[in-house]
């Protein structure tokens, strides 16, 4: 499996490096607009592409104000540092490391190419009782073109820490070195976009694999969670969709399309299956606003295996601490849906630096509701609102939220651990992966939720703000071993906000803080609450060489196990070639 893994983040990797593109044309998404897009306001015929799960707001390289800029950016880098930990509660011991690291940031963009990456390995000596480790972390998104305005191929690639909490909540990074368990995600495929004759057809397939590896942590938090726990999972879909915007044959828009999503879960063999084929509407009210509505047909079926069980009936855990699959058992079914579907709604489309879109409807065989806001006030201030509706796992969960990130943005780490933060810098929808990581169990689920961002650079200064709320209502089929889990809702509500610039020539700040709140419908007092804040300081001598300070603190603290508190420094060189 690892191998496999390594292959799929190799050819991500090896996508972004190439001249690389963003996404297939949206039509005239709220995002697209709020950045400024080219696009015409009556290129709203396929208002239903978000509903077949189409790209949205991604536009081709080579087609728009950006495609003309040639820009490439590498700093590689080599690190050294001394780092104490305090552990504040519930023990008191002070731990220190040294960590050496290697990596390397950069962005690429060219007339056929988009693309921004940060890929770090660290290795961590601890003295006394502080464990040694290595961890690879990184951030990878972008395509490259290979039919100009037609094909193109993009990817993107995820490796980071996670902490795991006792209800099984996780949040991107590890507290400190050591006590985490490590996440890896990645995806390809290729986008199209064409015509024929009058209507515009938009495609694309992509394919994907998100693991969660194993940790002691997630053991002393709880048995309950720990076998239970994500495992891995491969995701495939694909979309096609045709439409003629309003005027250009008839006074209305017209599209029609299909979709198809599959999940495979490893833990118990899951399996989310999604086929959905449909046709769409748009009836200009005015040259900025418009009603928007589709009817089609769906099915949708999740199912999964049961546990194996000893000769007692109890059932087994692997040595991975996980439930052992019986590949024997017959495959039961948890969530079976076939019929219907509608939803109706409304575009405003007042500038090209302002959009607002929302539907509302009957999906998944009950209310639904989707859509999203973006507002560019000038170009260095964006502002966006995304609701979302959907059904996966949590590996497809994060799947998305790879395929949502900018090919455009700088990463925030942890200035001390060297992992990668839930958002980046950019002034492009898509900043936050946080949303993604929420519960960490292997039930499917339903999720909904609502996700707000807002970034500014203001001179030499940056600032940015991001939060959302999460809602899983887990399905699982009667009769297996997570029976339990069928229809308990797990919610996690987030905040971030970051603060970075200039305080001379040579010296730069960051500072980074974060809040999840979580509460778990399955696990007895599974409530909790997990705190950070981190500041960091460089000073640069010459071209390549910089000191470094920074100092953290984070806590954790959960009705079902100790709260956690902790405080770390660093003081560090770094060599950048």
């Amino acid at each position: 499996m690892r191998i496999r893994l390594l292959l799929l983040s190799g050819a991500a990797l090896a996508v972004a490096a190439l001249p690389a593109s963003a996404q297939t044309i949206g039509y005239g998404s709220s995002s697209e607009a709020a950045t400024g897009s080219d696009s015409p306001a009556e290129d709203s015929s396929a208002q239903g592409d978000e509903a077949y799960g189409l790209p949205q707001g991604k536009k081709m390289p080579g087609t728009g104000r950006n495609g003309h800029r040639e820009k490439l950016k590498l700093q590689p880098y080599i690190e050294a540092a001394q780092v104490m930990t305090a552990d504040l509660s519930p023990d008191h011991d002070v731990l220190t490391w040294t960590t050496l690291a290697a990596g390397v940031d950069g962005q690429i963009k060219n007339r056929s190419s988009e693309a921004a990456f940060s890929v770090r390995y660290q290795r961590t000596i601890g003295y006394g009782r502080a464990a040694d480790s290595g961890t690879l972390s990184g951030l990878v998104r972008g395509g490259t073109v290979i039919v100009p305005n037609t094909l193109s191929l993009e990817g993107g690639a995820l490796a980071t820490r996670t902490t795991i909490g006792a209800s099984g909540q996780s949040l991107p990074g590890g507290f400190k070195p050591g006590g985490s368990s490590r996440m890896w995600a990645a995806y390809a495929g290729p986008n199209l976009t064409t015509h024929a004759g009058p209507a515009a057809v938009n495609g694309y397939y992509r394919v994907g694999y998100t693991e969660l590896g194993n940790s002691t942590s997630i053991t002393a938090n709880g048995a309950a969670a720990s076998a239970d726990l994500f495992d891995h999972s491969w995701v495939q879909s694909a979309g096609l969709h045709a439409g003629v915007g309003a005027g250009e044959v008839l006074p209305v828009g017209l599209g029609a399309g299909a979709a198809w999503y599959r999940e495979d879960i490893s833990n118990l063999a899951q399996r989310v299956d999604d086929f959905t084929a449909r046709a769409d509407i748009t009836v200009p009210v005015d040259t900025n606003l418009a009603l928007v509505g589709g009817v089609g047909w769906e099915k949708v079926e999740i199912s999964s295996r049961d546990v194996l069980r000893d000769s007692s009936g109890a059932p087994v855990i692997g040595a991975d601490l996980r439930y052992v699959t019986d590949n024997s058992a017959p495959r039961q079914i948890a969530y079976e849906s076939t019929g219907v579907i509608w939803d109706a709604g409304v575009t405003w489309r007042p500038s090209r630096r302002t959009a607002l879109e929302a539907h509302v409807g009957w999906r998944y065989g009950g209310t639904t509701a989707y859509g999203s806001f973006g507002w560019m006030p000038n170009r260095r201030t964006i502002v966006n609102v995304s609701v979302y509706d959907s059904m996966s796992g949590i590996g497809g969960t994060i799947n998305r939220a790879l395929v949502s990130l900018p090919s455009d943005f700088l990463a925030q780490r942890d200035p001390v651990t060297g992992d990668i933060n839930g958002c980046v810098v950019t002034l492009q929808p898509g900043a936050c992966v946080t949303g993604a990581f929420g519960s960490a169990r292997s039930a499917t689920f339903r999720g909904r939720g609502v996700m707000a961002s807002y970034s500014t650079q203001i001179g030499g200064f940056g600032t940015g703000l991001a939060g959302g709320y999460d809602n899983r209502k887990f399905i699982a089929a009667p009769g297996t071993i997570l029976a339990s889990a069928n229809g308990v809702i797990d919610e996690t509500t987030w905040l971030s906000a970051w603060f970075n610039g200039r305080l001379g020539p040579r010296t730069t700040f960051g500072s980074y803080v974060f809040a999840n709140w979580y509460h778990s419908g399955q696990v007895p007092n599974g409530d909790g609450t997990a705190f950070g804040v981190t500041g960091s300081l460089s000073h640069t001598f010459d071209q390549h060489l910089s000191a470094n300070a920074a100092l953290s603190l984070y806590g954790l603290e959960r009705e079902a196990a100790e709260n956690t508190w902790n405080a770390s420094a660093l003081v560090g060189m770094r060599y950048a070639f």
